[in-house]
């Protein structure tokens, strides 16, 4: 099998992810609450204040890099980048809705950075690495457009048996189809999920003070249908996955999902079990 190209896996991964912009955007509200957690956690490690000027990796429909924005406030400004320039359409709306005049977003490459040396005071990153072809190179361009002595904080999903959120459907879906062992090196959910992978790549790139923690928490839905069809709408390789099923079968591991869910039922709703990997790590002064 002829092995991807970082350009190709890149041009996917545009593609996949405008494909769900709409789904983000109907999302949106639902999953802003459920995440915000995860969002004060990245801007707390990045050691963002008043007046910084901050670096978003992999934007998506605009957090954390909106709620950087709120605390840097006017003295200070933020740049939100992402591959999918409809999911950052999304975002420029919402930062329009909020008032919000110190963030901007353009697409871009994290693997080649269109920023001068020193540019940044912080770096965050929810969810992005792991979907990059080349991570030791981003780890390399992230180090550069920080300031010396600046934070890069990163969250990454951790391994598959700790994240039902993200494995039930995964393991419903494999009941119809033969599917091959996830390739570890290739970009994906998982890239990144086994101890000190990411923190090594940035350790090998120049960066110093690198602490990890494994990070659990739980997403909530009133029922399974209601996770079910947030699924479908927002998860990029969930759907790319689906399409390979015939119309039954699809029909038929929507029920399996909903049914498969049941066993985290609490008396308010359903409550997902999420373990994520935060990594955090300083530039040389």
């Amino acid at each position: 099998m002829t092995q991807q190209t970082p350009e190709r896996a890149i041009e996917g991964q545009r593609q996949d992810w405008n494909r769900v912009a709409g789904g983000w955007e109907k999302w949106d509200r639902f999953f802003d609450e459920q995440m915000t957690f995860l969002n004060h956690r990245l801007v707390a490690d990045a050691r963002l204040r008043s007046g910084m000027h901050v670096l978003d990796l992999g934007s998506g429909t605009g957090y954390p890099a909106l709620l950087a924005a709120q605390t840097v406030g006017p003295r200070g400004s933020v740049i939100g980048i992402d591959l999918a320039e409809k999911m950052l359409a999304s975002a420029q709306r919402k930062a329009t809705s909020l008032g919000f005049s110190n963030v901007t977003f353009r697409t871009g490459d994290v693997t080649t950075l269109p920023f001068e040396t020193n540019s940044f005071d912080a770096v965050t990153s929810r969810f992005c690495l792991m979907f990059l072809p080349e991570i030791p190179k981003a780890a390399v361009e992230i180090v550069r457009v920080l300031k010396p002595g600046a934070w890069l904080a990163a969250a990454v999903w951790s391994a598959p048996d700790k994240n039902p959120y993200l494995m039930i459907p995964i393991t419903v879906i494999k009941q119809f189809l033969d599917l091959p062992p996830p390739d570890p090196t290739a970009p994906g959910i998982f890239r990144l999920a086994k101890p000190a992978d990411l923190a090594g790549m940035l350790q090998q790139a120049g960066f110093m003070n690198l602490s990890e923690e494994e990070f659990v928490a739980d997403v909530r839905f009133a029922s399974g249908e209601e996770y079910c069809a947030s699924l479908m709408d927002i998860a990029a390789p969930i759907q790319n996955l689906f399409a390979k099923l015939s119309d039954q079968q699809k029909t038929d591991a929507r029920g399996r999902i909903v049914t498969s869910v049941d066993q985290y039922r609490r008396a308010d709703g359903i409550a997902l079990p999420i373990a994520v990997r935060m990594v955090v790590a300083r530039k040389p002064n």
